[in-house]
């Protein structure tokens, strides 16, 4: 855990990319991770295979599942995944977008439930759950569809199979308590995981949320192929490419540059991202290189969990969710309004990017572009620790 920005690593920049599942090729696992997204794709922990010209996240009896986490991030743009859920009560599928501050955007799918799709988002992870929403398709464990996120500064768009199934504009996420758009904004990894959302671990809500306790012993996939899994082909990431902040990615890596971790504190810049060992920080990343290269690169009293991320589950637990919350359905477009929000301060109009409008009378210089340098606002909490900052 650190208290300090500059400990942690800096997160790689925005990279347009295709992964075609069609092998593990484009995969390295958590414990040989160093930070360098050059080198693969996507990061895993747990049990990913290969089957058909799918990855399989697979979840066998009694574990916490699989994830993947994109080794880039995305500050802002388009990403399309293509799979299967997973099916049976408790179990969980997600695809989502997940910051190193908790900005989070979902796709998650319950699987006694292979008719829905629920959205939702989170700013800095602060549950409110009215901004869940669903969209309802066909049998989800049984067909393919293609789900998509279009993240702009201004909205964002859950797509299925192509058409818009919920808007939600940032306009409408102004909160006048604590003067902040409650809107994802800060540089976030594509995240795909099979958790148990019944596992008996779990609060009693985030168990009802998933359809109930998870079967272990008796459930159709674990009684065939001793696992439950989800089925995916292919991702699809394509940067915002912005000419100035918000959502540049003309440097090497994003770093924060204030503990408040909004988009106007976010730096497009050049600093490194690779470590030495596992021991390494962003004040010295090469600490205790060569121990580790003898040792065989072999973390050290490193817990098994994705960097800046947490177990496989999805960033925030369901303990209030009910699985049926409201939302758009079909092909309608809807949005889920946040609790304390409402329409922006007369300081701060919705085109702009500020984020201390209730402290400035002409809301002029807050959070505004500034060329080079991002100003405006990556999986965990910046103070806490975040992205490759793993100790």
């Amino acid at each position: 855990m650190s208290f300090n920005l500059s400990s942690c690593v800096p997160a790689p920049v925005c990279k347009d990319r295709t992964t075609k599942f069609t092998s593990l090729d484009s995969i390295i696992d958590i414990s040989s991770y160093y930070g360098d997204s050059s080198k693969k794709d996507w990061v895993a922990q747990g049990e990913p295979a290969a089957m058909g010209g799918d990855v399989l996240l697979t979840m066998p009896k009694n574990s916490v599942g699989t994830v993947l986490a994109s080794t880039t991030y995305m500050w802002y743009g388009n990403v399309k995944a293509r799979f299967k859920t997973s099916r049976g009560q408790g179990v969980v599928t997600a695809f989502i977008l997940l910051s190193d501050i908790k900005d989070e955007i979902d796709y998650e799918f319950i699987g006694s439930d292979l008719k829905t799709a629920q959205t939702n988002y989170y700013f800095q992870g602060v549950i409110d759950y009215h901004n869940s929403g669903n969209i309802t398709l066909s049998d989800t464990f049984a067909n393919y569809h293609d789900y998509e996120i279009r993240w702009t500064p201004d909205k964002i768009e859950w797509l299925v199979d192509g058409q818009v199934g919920r808007t939600k504009e940032r306009k409408d996420t102004w909160n006048s308590t604590t003067q902040n758009w409650m809107f994802p904004q800060t540089p976030a990894r594509v995240q795909l995981s099979i958790w148990p959302g019944g596992a008996a671990s779990n609060p009693k809500g985030t168990v009802d949320w998933a359809g109930g306790p998870i079967d272990w012993n008796n459930a159709p996939d674990i009684k065939s192929v001793g696992y439950y899994y989800s089925a995916f082909s292919e991702v699809s990431i394509q940067c915002y490419n912005a000419q100035n902040a918000p959502g540049t990615n003309k440097g090497t890596s994003y770093v924060y540059n204030n503990v408040a971790a909004t988009n106007n504190t976010i730096v497009d810049g050049d600093a490194d991202t690779v470590l030495g060992s596992f021991l390494g920080t962003g004040f010295n990343l090469m600490k205790d290189k060569a121990s580790a290269s003898q040792s065989g690169d072999a973390p050290k009293n490193t817990a098994a969990t994705i960097p800046g991320g947490g177990n496989g589950a999805a960033g925030n637990d369901h303990g209030g969710d009910s699985g049926n919350t409201g939302g758009s359905s079909g092909g309608s477009s809807g949005s889920g309004g946040s609790g304390s929000s409402g329409g922006a301060n007369s300081n701060c109009p919705a085109n702009s990017f500020s984020q201390d409008c209730g402290n400035n009378a002409d809301g002029k210089n807050n959070g505004k572009s500034g060329g080079s340098k991002a100003s405006a606002s990556a999986l965990a909490m910046v103070i806490a620790g975040v992205a490759l900052c793993w100790l």
